[in-house]
C-alpha cells in the first residue's frame, strides 16, 4: 500500500494476504506464555538447526513481507533492494537493487521472483541468481504485491490501474483503470481477479480479459487485500469494517465493525477469518456469520496480516512485537519484541517464523517458542 499504509503479501493456503503500516510507540523484549497445562512449548520435531546469521540486517526499514521457497527467504527493503537469504543460516544468496523503495512483497512462479518497487516498475528476477529477467514500467509506485496465476502476473499501481502481464516476457495483456490508487494486492480465484482501490471499491475482474464483473463500494478506501475462500471474498476497509462478499455477485454477506481502520488483510482458516485493526486488536470472526469469536489486544495498531500455520496464528503489531496466538481462544502463546514496529506479515515454514521489522532486520523465530534462531 502507499504509506500511510504499506503492503506486504504472503500466501497461505492459496489465499493472498497483505499488510500495511503506521507509527506507534514500541515495546521491546521477548515474552513467552506457555499453553495451559504445559511447562512451555516443545521444540518442533525436525526443525532445522540454525546458525547465528539471524536476524539479518538490511540497509533500511522493512515493510515488505517475506516469502519462503527453495530454502530461501525473499524480501524487499526500503534500501531499494530485493534480498534472497539462506533460510537456515541467514546468509545472503543474492541481492538486486531497484530504483527506489521495495515495500511490495515477492511472489514466485516458474523460476522467477516477481516484485514491485517505488520506481514505478514490476520486476521479474531469477530465483537462483537474482539476474533480471524483465521489467515493466507502470505510471506510478508499485506497492501492491503481485499474484501469479495461469502464466500471468497481476498487480496494482498508484496510477489507479490493475495490470495483467505475461509472466515469461512481461508483455502487457490488459489493464483496468479504477478511480484511485491501487495499493491493495490482487487475489485470484475461479478465473476472477479480486482487488481493492482507494476509490472505496472492491473489484472483481475477469482474469483473462480484465472485463469488470462487479464492484462493491465500502465506506472508505481499501488498502486491505482480499482473501477468497468457500465462495466468499473477505476484505478490510479504512471505514473500520471487515466485509464478506459473495464471490460471484459481490453481494454483501456480512460486515463486522472494528474500532478503527482495517489495513490488515484477512487470513481464513478453521472456519474463522483472522484480521488485524488499527484499534490495536487481532480479531477472529466466524467466516459464515461474521460473529466475533475472540479479540486479542496488542500494544499498537495491527496493520500486519495474520499467518495461520498448524495450530497458531502469527501476526505483527506496531508495538514492535510478533505475536503467536491460539486460533480457537486467542490466548497468547508467545510474543517477541523487535526494534521497531512490525508491518511485515509473517511467513511460516519448517518450524520457523520469518518476518521483517521497521528496524531493518529480517527475523527467524522458532514457531513454538518465539526464540530467535
Amino acid at each position: 500500500m502507499n504509506r500511510t499504509a504499506i503492503i506486504g503479501v504472503i500466501a497461505i493456503t492459496g489465499t493472498l494476504l497483505i499488510a500495511g503500516l503506521l507509527l506507534q510507540p514500541l515495546l521491546a523484549g521477548p515474552e513467552t506464555a506457555p499453553r495451559a497445562g504445559s511447562t512451555g512449548p516443545p521444540s518442533p520435531a525436525g526443525s532445522p538447526a540454525r546458525d547465528k546469521g539471524w536476524p539479518y540486517t538490511t540497509g533500511n526499514a522493512i515493510y515488505s513481507s517475506p516469502l519462503m521457497a527453495n530454502d530461501t527467504v525473499y524480501i524487499g527493503s526500503h534500501d531499494k533492494k530485493v534480498y534472497a537469504l539462506d533460510a537456515v543460516t541467514g546468509g545472503v544468496r543474492w541481492t538486486y537493487t531497484t530504483g527506489n523503495y521495495v515495500t511490495s512483497s515477492p511472489a514466485i512462479a516458474g523460476g522467477n521472483v516477481y516484485v514491485g518497487s517505488y520506481d514505478d516498475k514490476m520486476y521479474a528476477l531469477d530465483t537462483a541468481t537474482g539476474n533480471l529477467r524483465w521489467t515493466y514500467t507502470t505510471g506510478n509506485y508499485v506497492t501492491s504485491s503481485p499474484a501469479i496465476a495461469g502464466g500471468t502476473v497481476y498487480v496494482g499501481s498508484r496510477d489507479h490501474k490493475v495490470y495483467a502481464l505475461d509472466a515469461v516476457t512481461g508483455r502487457l495483456r490488459w489493464t483496468y483503470t479504477t478511480g484511485n490508487y491501487v495499493t491493495s494486492s490482487p487475489a485470484i480465484a475461479g478465473g476472477t481477479v479480486y482487488v481493492g482501490s482507494h476509490d472505496h471499491k472492491v473489484y472483481a475482474l475477469d482474469a483473462a480479459t480484465g472485463e469488470l464483473r462487479w464492484t462493491y463500494t465500502t465506506g472508505n478506501y481499501v488498502y486491505s487485500s482480499p482473501a477468497v475462500a468457500n465462495g466468499t471474498v473477505y476484505v478490510g476497509s479504512h471505514d473500520g469494517k471487515v466485509y464478506a462478499l459473495d464471490a460471484m455477485t459481490g453481494e454483501l454477506r456480512w460486515a463486522y465493525t472494528t474500532g478503527n481502520y482495517v489495513y490488515s488483510s484477512p487470513a481464513v482458516a478453521n472456519g474463522n477469518v483472522y484480521v488485524g485493526s488499527y484499534d490495536h486488536k487481532v480479531y477472529a470472526l466466524d467466516a459464515v456469520t461474521g460473529s466475533l469469536r475472540w479479540a486479542y489486544s496488542t500494544g499498537g495498531s495491527v496493520t500486519s496480516s495474520p499467518a495461520v500455520a498448524g495450530d497458531t496464528v502469527y501476526v505483527g503489531s506496531n508495538d514492535g512485537k510478533v505475536y503467536a496466538l491460539d486460533p480457537v481462544t486467542g490466548s497468547l502463546r508467545w510474543a517477541y519484541g523487535t526494534g521497531d514496529y512490525v508491518v511485515s506479515s509473517p511467513a511460516v515454514a519448517g518450524g520457523v517464523v520469518y518476518v521483517g521489522s521497521r528496524d531493518g532486520k529480517v527475523y527467524a523465530l522458532e514457531a513454538t517458542t518465539g526464540r530467535p534462531d
